[in-house]
């Protein structure tokens, strides 16, 4: 009987060891430095995968906020991979230049909305970075956008390149070429703060007619109560300012996506 017992208590012990040891397979996510280039400039970005799972999966661009590359693009990218996704924080300002202040990240945004060429060609880097990664599905790619990265996102798609999804998040929806809106692949989804005064009304209704001209499969939510940098908790929770942190609209926004990536990946 006691050596049953001790038996017993063995294959408990093992049982749990193995539970335990899954549950640590499923949460193994690799956050890897990628060096890469777009023509002679270096840039660096952020590859973020669940290691523990095997094959080919859907892989996600991530273009981060003005403030470039940061611990926040980072945990959007990890909440991806636990969900089954590669995901790659893109780097458009260029390796090692990172914005520490509002007053840098205007400067250096500031010349890339200016130089819209060169805004695509990041964002093109970005993309092929990703897609020549051996763990992705090349055809099930999808970008996503941070304001400032929102018109990398859109940059992206309006280069033509085989997207099967884009998303923006209080994203820059104006371009200087609504002509290439008609090269966009896939579905287009916009989530928007309702009071963005930023991204206002009138860059809003250019963007649908934009969008509906070229006959785009796209889709806009805003949220009440929302402006500016919503998703962002760094931003605060003052309205007045024009940029502010909405714990209802950033949940509400992410479960769009997820339901979105479900639907098309």
């Amino acid at each position: 009987m006691k050596g049953f017992r001790l038996s017993a208590l063995a294959l408990l012990s093992a049982v749990a060891f193995v539970g335990l040891s899954a549950g640590y397979a499923q949460a193994a996510i690799k956050v890897q430095t990628v060096a890469y280039k777009q023509g002679d400039t270096p840039l660096e970005g952020w590859l973020v995968y669940d290691d523990a799972k095997q094959g080919k999966r859907p892989g996600v661009v991530l273009f981060p906020a003005w403030m470039g590359p940061t611990a926040d693009e980072k945990g959007r990218a990890e909440t991806l991979a636990k969900l089954g996704y590669v995901a790659f924080v893109a780097d458009v300002y260029g390796k090692g230049v990172r914005p520490t202040d509002t007053k840098g990240a205007i400067a250096e945004s500031s010349k890339y909305m200016k130089n819209r060429p060169l805004l695509r060609d990041r964002a093109q880097a970005a993309f092929e970075q990703l897609s020549k990664n051996p763990m992705v599905d090349t055809k099930n790619i999808a970008a996503v956008g941070y304001c400032f990265g929102g018109a990398g996102a859109l940059d992206l798609a309006r280069s033509g390149a085989p997207l099967k999804a884009t998303v923006t998040f209080h994203g820059d929806l104006v371009t200087p070429t609504p002509d290439d809106d008609k090269n966009i692949h896939g579905r287009v989804l916009v989530l928007h703060g309702a009071d963005d005064p930023v991204v206002g009304p009138k860059d809003q209704e250019a963007f649908k007619k934009e969008m509906s001209d070229a006959k785009v499969d796209w889709e806009m939510v805003l949220y009440s109560g929302a402006v500016h940098s919503f998703t962002q908790k760094g931003a605060g929770n003052d309205n007045s300012k024009g940029a502010a942190y909405n714990e209802k609209a950033d949940k509400r926004s992410w479960a769009e996506l997820v339901t979105l990536f479900h639907q098309v990946l």
